[in-house]
């Protein structure tokens, strides 16, 4: 079960201070919480500059949106795997999505898990609708960071 405290993680980071922050922090990590249509018809961000990939996990399970009980859990696990010694509460978790909603809840909740250093990127991978209606204001690919089709 998602277990989270409202509110509370440890901040938002904007695009360029999340690719900044995973260069040069080795133990710091990249969690895309979209959903598997939102890698593969979107795009992902390519950490290959930092020599890292990130770690894909849905937050919420597509097409029925149903939060996903096993995130936390996953997620960990993940982590767990990139440690080759102990577990790594204290490394920055920076969780990204499409616009920075599910992001928060997803950093909620890990905070809540005992990772306490878990950031929102802020704008998320396509940023906000513009005037007509279209994503692409502000976000990980409008703001020109590497990405690339999965």
């Amino acid at each position: 079960m998602v277990t989270a405290v409202s509110g509370q993680y440890a901040g938002d980071v904007s695009p360029e201070e999340a690719f900044e922050l995973l260069c040069g922090d080795a133990s710091a990590a990249l969690v895309d919480v979209r959903t598997q249509a939102e890698w593969s018809f979107v795009g992902v961000a390519d950490l290959a500059a930092c020599n890292k990939a990130p770690l894909l996990f849905e937050w919420q399970r597509y097409p029925t949106m149903a939060v996903n009980e096993t995130f936390q859990a996953d997620v960990a696990r993940a982590l767990d795997g990139l440690d080759e010694a102990a577990v790594n509460k204290e490394r920055a978790l920076l969780f990204l999505c499409r616009s920075g909603v599910r992001s928060i809840a997803a950093a909620e909740a890990m905070t809540a898990a005992g990772y306490t250093k878990s950031f929102n990127v802020t704008e998320g991978f396509e940023g906000s609708l513009d005037v007509e209606g279209h994503r692409g204001v502000g976000g990980w690919k409008a703001r020109g960071l590497p990405w690339m089709q999965k």
